[in-house]
C-alpha cells in the first residue's frame, strides 16, 4: 500500500515522502497515529507542490543570508571604553554590546548567544565570529578604542 508520510518516521522516511508499506503497518500503526495518509493522486500532487514551495523558500532564505553575510563582512563596529596604560580595558565589550550594535546598524534582531566570542578586554581590532544561520558564521571586525 502506498502512503504519504505526514511526519518523519524513524526507519521509514521523512515528511512528504511517498512510501510503499504493508497494509497492516499502515492501517494499525501509521494511520491511527496520524503519521501517514493514503497516497492518492491529489495527496501526492499536494505534497509535491508543498515540497516545491519549501525549496523556493529555502533558496530565498539562503539568498538573504548571503546578502547579510556580505554586508556584515564589510562592517566595522567601533566601541569606546576606558583603558589602562597597557591597553587593557577597565571593563569589557561583551557579546550583548556587540549584538546591540549589530541590531542598531542592520535593523535586524541579534541574540547575544549568536556572538561567538568571550568579552573583549583589550584595545585594538578584533575579528568576532557571528552566527547568522543554522550553519553560517560570519566574521565581523570590532575596533575597541580608548575613551578620551
Amino acid at each position: 500500500m502506498k502512503v504519504v508520510l505526514v511526519q518523519d518516521v524513524p526507519g521509514l522516511g521523512k515528511s512528504g515522502d511517498v512510501k510503499e508499506v504493508a497494509m497492516g503497518y499502515a492501517r494499525n500503526y501509521l494511520f491511527p497515529r496520524g503519521l501517514a495518509i493514503p497516497a492518492t493522486e491529489g495527496t501526492v500532487r499536494s505534497v509535491e507542490t508543498q515540497k516545491q514551495a519549501k525549496a523556493e523558500q529555502a533558496a530565498r532564505r539562503a539568498q538573504r543570508m548571503a546578502a547579510l553575510a556580505e554586508q556584515m563582512g564589510k562592517m566595522t563596529l567601533t566601541f569606546r571604553a576606558k583603558a589602562g596604560p597597557t591597553g587593557r580595558l577597565y571593563g569589557s565589550v561583551t557579546p550583548a554590546d556587540i549584538a546591540e550594535a549589530l541590531q542598531r546598524e542592520l535593523g535586524l534582531p541579534f541574540d547575544r548567544r549568536n556572538i561567538l566570542t568571550d568579552p573583549l578586554r583589550h584595545l585594538g581590532e578584533h575579528q568576532v565570529p557571528v552566527r547568522i544561520g543554522a550553519a553560517q558564521v560570519v566574521p565581523v571586525r570590532v575596533r575597541v578604542e580608548p575613551e578620551e
